[in-house]
């Protein structure tokens, strides 16, 4: 798909203050159109997971969402309505499917599961939208600020995990942080970094290259495997050594 993103500035009329910040900094009103796209290719296909990285400001968000405007069965997590059932019973899904989506998302605790999504933490909530939005397996789904509201040990176990059910689903996911740490955990498929002071850079990570720069030194690509298990706020977090797929 192409991407075509931009804006423009609106006029202001400068009050006293914005004349203080103007003496004291040497700038002016920003005029004229800011470009944040202009005929930039994304490889997309189905299926895959792509993460938009980059500082605040960089234009992550509007690129994923220019993206997502191009693609059908789009289902953006913020715009989920999280109801007033007990967790265990709200997903549309058979009780153990329930149980597993939850887990993966880190909502495996026992008194997690009885507790609505009114009585959940913000971490907890985002974490819920989350396992609600598999659980409708949705051709895709759209996630901004991915994991920001997570302490970053739990950010990559939900990053990690939610490839795995992702790809077991089907489920192609669009989602934008300026979190960098979670990259090796959700291994997207396309990765577009966006910058403040240029156009996007946009890779599709080749897995031979890959397999050559991993931990195993083997010809196929290496993945993490469970070498011993810790309890993460209800998520079962994965100690990894390293193995080899072909």
């Amino acid at each position: 798909m192409i991407i075509n993103v931009d804006y423009e500035f609106l006029p202001k009329t400068p009050t006293a203050n914005a004349s203080v910040v103007m003496d004291h900094f040497g700038v002016g009103f920003e005029v004229g159109r800011k470009v944040l796209a202009d005929q930039l290719e994304l490889p997309i296909q189905p299926g895959d997971l792509v993460l938009f990285n980059g500082a605040s400001g960089s234009g992550k968000s509007s690129l994923m969402r220019a993206a997502a405007a191009q693609l059908a069965g789009v289902l953006n997590i913020d715009a989920l309505e999280l109801g007033t059932a007990i967790l265990v019973d709200a997903l549309p899904t058979s009780t153990r499917e329930s149980l597993s989506l939850l887990a993966a998302c880190g909502l495996g605790e026992a008194q997690l599961l009885l507790r609505t999504p009114a009585e959940l933490s913000d971490g907890q909530r985002y974490r819920f939208r989350l396992a609600l939005a598999l659980s409708q397996k949705p051709r895709w789904i759209v996630a901004d600020e991915f994991t920001a509201a997570l302490d970053r040990p739990l950010a990559k176990v939900i990053a990690f995990n939610l490839r795995k059910v992702a790809k077991r689903l089907g489920i192609g996911c669009l989602l934008a942080t300026t979190h960098a740490d979670i990259r090796d955990d959700l291994q997207p498929d396309l990765f577009v970094e966006c910058r403040l002071d240029g156009p996007a850079e946009i890779t599709r990570p080749d897995v031979k290259k890959n397999a050559s720069a991993s931990p195993s030194g083997c010809g196929s690509r290496w993945v993490p495997q469970p070498t011993g298990r810790t309890l993460l706020a209800g998520t079962t977090a994965v100690i990894t050594s390293g193995s080899c797929v072909s």
